[in-house]
């Protein structure tokens, strides 16, 4: 019971037919997902917890230098998806654990037998030949501005990323949940998230996988999704009618259609 407790996991649903393990993005909790998880409770088993450091998880087993990278995170799927005995789970990572569950899908083999990658990005920094969406000098602004002032960089950055601008009350959702992580915490996430480069373990997956990306969204633009879809075989790609990188808020309704097709097409 300690891994339940540590990350906070709550299972809702019926027990019998798939399980989604619903894994949220930097600076969040597994509250991101509640305008989906009523839809998608009615038809599958639903895991929904916090990575350490995270929500409500304990805090107190945060360390540094396990979550200075993304294995670390991927660990605490690997250990959420062991204790609860789960195999031949639906994965569905939001962002940059999008990623996450590729990792966590090679590390346990069996644990994870598909992934929904939701706005994903297996490299933020623009390259020759691959465009991220920012470039080197934009990390380290960013990064610097964060550092400095973790507050401040929340009320600035947060509505940018959720992209709703008629929707001011999505932007301020998403600043609370920014500021209410502890801003030495957030600050390594940071790092590990935007300067992550995961592209050559897009050659691992061989699950099948569902990419959902949004029409617009200045976090992770519609590049990034076709070059994860190219990057795995046999990939679908589902443009959402949606703006900014939090579609399972600003369009919950689509997001959860996609995700309810896709795995009852694995059946």
């Amino acid at each position: 019971m300690a891994v339940l407790r540590r990350n906070n996991v709550r299972v809702i649903g019926p027990e019998a037919g798939p399980t989604l393990v619903l894994a949220h993005g930097f600076g969040c909790d597994q509250n991101m997902w509640r305008l989906v998880t009523p839809t998608l409770a009615q038809h599958f088993r639903v895991v929904l917890f916090d990575y350490v450091g995270s929500g409500r998880s304990d805090l107190g087993a945060w360390q540094e230098e396990r979550y200075a990278t993304l294995d670390g995170y991927a660990q605490d799927v690997v250990d959420v998806c062991e204790k609860l005995e789960l195999r031949d789970t639906v994965f569905v990572g939001h962002s940059v654990s999008a990623m996450v569950g590729v990792l966590a899908a090679a590390a346990a083999p069996g644990r994870l037998g598909s992934l929904v990658m939701v706005c994903p990005s297996p490299s933020y920094i623009d390259e020759e030949g691959y465009r991220g969406g920012f470039s080197a000098a934009d990390i380290d602004e960013l990064l610097e501005s964060l550092e400095a002032n973790y507050l401040g960089w929340s009320a600035t950055m947060a509505p940018v990323i959720m992209g709703n601008p008629d929707r001011p009350d999505l932007g301020e959702e998403l600043t609370n949940s920014f500021c209410a992580t502890d801003p030495d915490i957030a600050r390594v996430f940071a790092r590990t998230t935007f300067l992550s480069d995961t592209r050559q373990d897009l050659k691992s997956v061989t699950v099948p996988t569902l990419i959902l990306e949004c029409e617009q969204d200045v976090i992770a633009p519609r590049e990034v999704g076709a070059y994860v879809h190219a990057a795995i075989p046999g990939s679908r790609l589902v443009t959402l009618a949606a703006t900014g990188h939090c579609p399972q808020l600003s369009a919950p309704e689509a997001t959860s259609q996609a995700i309810i097709a896709f795995v009852r097409d694995l059946a």
